[in-house]
C-alpha cells in the first residue's frame, strides 16, 4: 500500500483552521487582559521586597546555584551582556506570535492545543502578583546583582514609580521562560524533523538570559514549568479523539514511531505433523 503523504501547504491531520478574526481577537484580548491585569496588582511594594528576601533565602537553603554565577559569565564581555539584554527585550513576544501563526497555518490541531495551554497558564499567572508580589533580583541589593538593562541597554523597564506599562513586582512566574518552553514543546510535538529537539535551545537560552540579566530568580522559572506541566496534563493533546472515545490522550504525540513494524503472515494450515517425504 503506498505511503500517505501530506500535500504541500495543507494543514496536517485534516483539522480545519478556526476562524482567523476570532483567533486574532482571542489572542490579542488575552495579551491585553494579562498586561492590564498585572497593572492592577500594583501597590504591594513592601510585600514584594519581603517575598524577594524569602525567595533568595530559599534558593540558598536548597543550594541552588547563585544567579550571580550566570551574570558573571555575561559580564565578561560587554557585547555578550548587551545581546542578552536585546534577547530579553525583543525575542519573547515575537517568537511566541510567530509560533502561533505557523501552527495556525500548518498545524491547526496543534495550534488549538497550544493556544489553550498558553491561555490557561497566562490566566493563572494573573493571580500570582496579587497573592505573591515579587521584586526581581536586580532590585534586591543583598543579591549583589547588576541591572544589566540599565547599565548596558537596552532596558524595557523604567523606574518602577514612573513605569506605567508593566508591573515590575510580578517576577513570578517567569512567562519569558514559560512561553519559550511552550514554543519548544509545541514545535517538537508538531514536527517530525530529526533536528526538532534543537528547539529546546530557545528555553535554555531564555533561562540563561532572564537569570543573567537579574530579571528573574531560578524559582520563577520553576514555577512557570510546574504551571505548564499541569496544563499539559489536563488539556487534551492534538491527537486526542473525541471525549469518551478509545485511546484518550492528555498529551500531544511527540513522534516516537518504530521504523519497522512486525506484520504477521498468513496462519499456517493444519498439515501433517510428520516431515514430508520426497
Amino acid at each position: 500500500m503506498p505511503a500517505r503523504t501530506e500535500s504541500a501547504g495543507a494543514p496536517a491531520g485534516g483539522i480545519p483552521r478556526p476562524p482567523l478574526i476570532r483567533e486574532v481577537l482571542l489572542v490579542v484580548g488575552l495579551f491585553l487582559v494579562y498586561k492590564f491585569g498585572r497593572r492592577l496588582a500594583l501597590g504591594h511594594t513592601t510585600a514584594a521586597f519581603h517575598n524577594a528576601d524569602r525567595v533568595w533565602g530559599l534558593e540558598r537553603a536548597v543550594h541552588l546555584p547563585g544567579e550571580d554565577a550566570v551574570q558573571s559569565l555575561l559580564l565578561r564581555d560587554e557585547t555578550v551582556v548587551h545581546l542578552a539584554n536585546v534577547y530579553y527585550a525583543t525575542v519573547h513576544f515575537p517568537a511566541t506570535v510567530l509560533f502561533l501563526v505557523w501552527l495556525y497555518l500548518r498545524r491547526p490541531a496543534h495550534y488549538l492545543w497550544a493556544r489553550r495551554v498558553l491561555a490557561a497558564v497566562t490566566s493563572v499567572a494573573l493571580i500570582l502578583p496579587f497573592v505573591f508580589p515579587l521584586a526581581p533580583p536586580r532590585m534586591l541589593t543583598s543579591t549583589g546583582l547588576e541591572d544589566t538593562g540599565r547599565l548596558y541597554g537596552p532596558s524595557v523597564y523604567g523606574p518602577p514609580t514612573t513605569d506605567h506599562l508593566s508591573n515590575q513586582f510580578a517576577a513570578m512566574p517567569s512567562l519569558h521562560f514559560g512561553w519559550a518552553l511552550m514554543v519548544a514543546v509545541g514545535l517538537i510535538a508538531a514536527t517530525r524533523s530529526r533536528w526538532r529537539w534543537l528547539w529546546l535551545l530557545h528555553p535554555l537560552i531564555t533561562l540563561t538570559v532572564i537569570v543573567g540579566t537579574a530579571n528573574h530568580y531560578w524559582l520563577d522559572s520553576v514555577a512557570a514549568t510546574v504551571m505548564f506541566l499541569l496544563a499539559f496534563a489536563f488539556i487534551r493533546g492534538p491527537d486526542a479523539p473525541p471525549s469518551g472515545g478509545p485511546g484518550l490522550r492528555s498529551r500531544p504525540r511527540f513522534g516516537f514511531r518504530p521504523r519497522f513494524r512486525f506484520r504477521p503472515g498468513p496462519a499456517p494450515d493444519d498439515g501433517p505433523l510428520l516431515p514430508a517425504t520426497r
